[in-house]
């Protein structure tokens, strides 16, 4: 007997929100040091700035997952009413939807309605959120999960930027940062590319290259306020 498969589609909610946290975090708050850095800023205000705006950002990615899915939630529950009510109100009319999406998908007409009856009578509702909607439990939409993953993975990304801007000299803050930026981009982007079965170098290239950007626009940036000056 083969090895039972192991799927990755269950870990979709907490995995993309952990990805984009981290990321997140570790490119924002880099490009503040570096821009904060390049602006001639005392180590002082460069550590300060890194660590207000980890809070927040941290509070920031929180709250944006926990709506953004919540109102993903929302709509997935406002679906199946529709569909409760249509099964309740002209269960003939549902029964013939979900017939031709079973023909439609290569049964003869005579398997799809025999599938179709047995399936709604096994669990109707069910039956129509996943082959009529395409909702399935695996990628049910959990608000506070992901805002948790979010919240903690940005977090953890931005203790690279700040941890390099405490111990690298002053006044090489800025190039540190962004050498070990780019090194945990890369460490992050292949990780969550090996969480989701892609290829590890693609995934690292990625998000080494939308964080060399932001590292190069915040230092121009940092440089047109010299605040030592």
């Amino acid at each position: 007997m083969p090895p039972p498969e192991h799927h990755r589609s269950g870990r979709a909610g907490w995995l993309r929100a952990a990805v984009l946290g981290a990321n997140d975090g570790v490119v924002s708050i880099a490009g503040l040091v570096v821009g904060v850095a390049a602006a001639g800023a005392e180590p002082t205000v460069v550590l300060a700035s890194g660590v207000a705006g980890t809070v927040a950002g941290a509070f920031s990615m929180a709250a944006g997952e926990y709506v953004s899915v919540h109102s993903q939630a929302d709509t997935e529950r406002a679906d199946l009413a529709l569909e409760r009510e249509g099964l309740r109100d002209h269960p003939t009319r549902e029964l013939e939807e979900l017939t031709d999406i079973y023909r439609e998908r290569g049964l003869d007409p005579e398997l799809a309605r025999r599938v179709a009856e047995e399936l709604t009578a096994h669990d109707a509702l069910g039956a129509h959120a996943r082959d009529e909607l395409g909702y399935h439990e695996l990628r049910q939409p959990r608000p506070l999960q992901a805002a948790f993953a979010s919240s903690a993975a940005f977090i953890a990304g931005a203790a690279l930027p700040i941890v390099t801007a405490v111990l690298a000299p002053h006044a090489h803050v800025a190039g540190i940062t962004t050498a070990s930026t780019l090194v945990g981009l890369s460490l992050t982007g292949a990780t969550a590319a090996w969480l989701g079965g892609a290829p590890l170098l693609r995934g690292a290239m990625r998000v080494v290259f939308w964080g060399a950007a932001a590292m190069l626009a915040s230092g121009l940036i940092g440089n047109l306020f010299d605040v030592a000056a």
